[in-house]
Order: C-alpha cells, then sequence, then structure tokens
C-alpha cells in the first residue's frame, strides 16, 4: 500500500470519527435534564412570580391541601400574597421568593400560584446555579412560559400544568387534569388521545415538546430565552386576543425562522377570542393553517391545555411522537 493510499485512509477514519462524536453531541444536547421525580415526603414551593393574587387565599390553601394529601410537605413563598399595583409584591419580592426556591436543597418543585403578567420582569435577576447542580420541578402555565423557555435553555425539562389558582373548591370539577398533573410530577406522564378536528394536518413527528402561551413565545423574540425550535415539537395556546393579533404574532414568528425546522405544531386552547369591528373572516384553526401554509409538518388541534378547566398537563423538554391521523390525534411522551 502507498504512503499516499494510507494518507487518504487515515483521513476518512478521522472524518468519519468527526461526524459520528458531532452528532452524538447533538443527540445529548436534545436530551434535557430531567427533574428527580416526586415521592412521598418531599417539598414543593408555593411562589408568585407573576400577578397579583388578590383575594386567592382559598385557593394557594386548597392547593397547599391537595399537595399534603399526596403526603408532600408545602412551603408558601414569603411574598405570594403582597401586593404591588399589577404584581404580587415588587419585582425583588417576587425575585427573592423565585431564587430561595430555587437555591433550597429541600425543595423539590416550585409551583407557580398563578400567572397574569410579570414573570419576565424578574429572569434576568435570577440565577440558576444551584438550580442546575440540583434541578427541580418548575411547573405553570401562561405567564411561566417565560421561565420555561428559560430552563429549557439551561437544558432541563419542565412542567405545562394547572397553577394554584386553577383549583374550584370542588376539584372534582377538573379530577382528570389534578390526576395528569399528579401523574406527571411522580413519574408517569399521560398520554393523550386527540379528538379529531378537520383543520389537522396529517402526519407523524417526534421530538422534544417546547412552548406555552403565544404572546409570551412571541416576546421572547430576539432574546436569549427564545426557543431554539428545530427538530422539536411545537405547543401553543392563548387567551383574550384578537384575531389579528394571533396573526401577527405567527407572521412576524415566521418572519424571525421561528417554524423553519420544525417537527409538529400542537394547538391548545385558544380562549375567549376578542371580536374586532371589523371580522377577521375565518376561525382561528383556519387562520393559523393559511399562517403556516407553506410548511409542511403534522399541525394536531384540541389540545385541551391552556386557559380552560380541562387543562392537561405536559412535559416540557420530553421527547414526544405525534401522530395525526384521519380521525384522531396522538401524543406519547417518552419517559
Amino acid at each position: 500500500m502507498t504512503k499516499k493510499r494510507i494518507i487518504q485512509i487515515i483521513c476518512c477514519v478521522i472524518f468519519f470519527i468527526g461526524n459520528y462524536n458531532i452528532n452524538a453531541q447533538n443527540k445529548t444536547e436534545n436530551k434535557l435534564i430531567q427533574p428527580p421525580y416526586l415521592k412521598a415526603g418531599d417539598t414543593v414551593a408555593i411562589v408568585a412570580p407573576s400577578g397579583v393574587l388578590n383575594n386567592r387565599n382559598d385557593e394557594v390553601a386548597r392547593a397547599k391541601k391537595l399537595l399534603e394529601s399526596w403526603q408532600l410537605k408545602v412551603v408558601v413563598g414569603e411574598h405570594v400574597f403582597s401586593k404591588d399595583n399589577h404584581f404580587a409584591g415588587t419585582d425583588q419580592e417576587r425575585c427573592k421568593d423565585f431564587q430561595d426556591a430555587l437555591d433550597n436543597p429541600n425543595i423539590k418543585a416550585i409551583w407557580s400560584a398563578r400567572g397574569g403578567y410579570g414573570t419576565v420582569r424578574i429572569l434576568d435577576k435570577l440565577d440558576y446555579t444551584k438550580f442546575l447542580k440540583q434541578p427541580k420541578w418548575i411547573i405553570g402555565y401562561s405567564d411561566i412560559t417565560a421561565l420555561h423557555n428559560q430552563v429549557h435553555n439551561l437544558g432541563v425539562q419542565s412542567l405545562h400544568a394547572i397553577m394554584c389558582v386553577s383549583l374550584p373548591k370542588d376539584l372534582s370539577e377538573i379530577e382528570y387534569s389534578i390526576e395528569t398533573f399528579k401523574s406527571a410530577l411522580f413519574g408517569s406522564p399521560k398520554n393523550y388521545d386527540l379528538e379529531y378536528s378537520k383543520y389537522n394536518r396529517l402526519g407523524n413527528a417526534s421530538g422534544p415538546l417546547v412552548g406555552g402561551n403565544l404572546t409570551i413565545l412571541h416576546t421572547m423574540l430576539g432574546s436569549k430565552e427564545s426557543i431554539d425550535t428545530s427538530g422539536k415539537i411545537l405547543f401553543i395556546e392563548e387567551i383574550g386576543e384578537y384575531k389579528y393579533h394571533i396573526d401577527r404574532m405567527l407572521q412576524s414568528m415566521k418572519r424571525a425562522g421561528y417554524f423553519d425546522n420544525l417537527n409538529g405544531l400542537i394547538v391548545g386552547d385558544m380562549s375567549r377570542m376578542r371580536k374586532n369591528t371589523t371580522l377577521w373572516g375565518t376561525s382561528i384553526e383556519q387562520l393559523i393553517i393559511d399562517a403556516l401554509s407553506e410548511y409542511n409538518f403534522p399541525i394536531a388541534f384540541n389540545m385541551p391545555a391552556g386557559h380552560e378547566d380541562k387543562n392537561l398537563a405536559m412535559t416540557l423538554g420530553m421527547t414526544v411522537k405525534l401522530k395525526v391521523e384521519g380521525d384522531k390525534s396522538l401524543i406519547f411522551f417518552e419517559n
């Protein structure tokens, strides 16, 4: 064998190994850290990083009682019932409660009392150094999407699920939502069989689940909390917006490349859409289909998650398989 041929073989081997290592690294990067599932005796912190909790003492008390019925201990943040105009205390107070929960090694999950608005104001004040050494579940939806984005980009899974203010006096009214929440927390996330929608776009896809409230996802564009959706399954939900604003956000995200390499889309509740004096002219489902018409990834509607009583838990960052079929859609969590 000539010297030239030996050099060629060595170069090929180096190239192959290099590509293998890169592919292995990419697969590892797609695998997010999973905080330890809860067990009896663990402690959950209830905090309020967002809007004020006016007259919500009963809901927080119910949340505490619910967790205790699962043999969990509960710590309620010092400033949960503080008030600073729109917010549950000043930015500093809300940040302190959340930071204390992040840093306390005895706390295994952080449950947001409510959403509203205000989480984005504390994002840059939070220090995740201790959290990354001992990850824990961050739980909530709506405005808490900002925190889900932040911990996702740090490489940690989180839980999109009900909050304290979601709990009615009669818990049986949201029994299945609570069941999915508990199952996800204790290590047995539910799979979902969604009702058929004529707007569904058929197909199969898989990838880590990301997303949450559409307004918050849109708000994060251009910041370090914006998510790279490449190879992922995106979930969106919304409340109280005009249809033209939904379209505006989707168009803006599209121009930013948000959907370019997306594997699939799950559409949750689009609740209490506001009516403009000039009507949009189509359903919210058709609006979404039209806005994303140039893409060919599967789209599943009718995921019961968002601002409705039926708000099923989903583990963000966990790999899911999405099957959108002719008569239904299936979501499988690969735990």
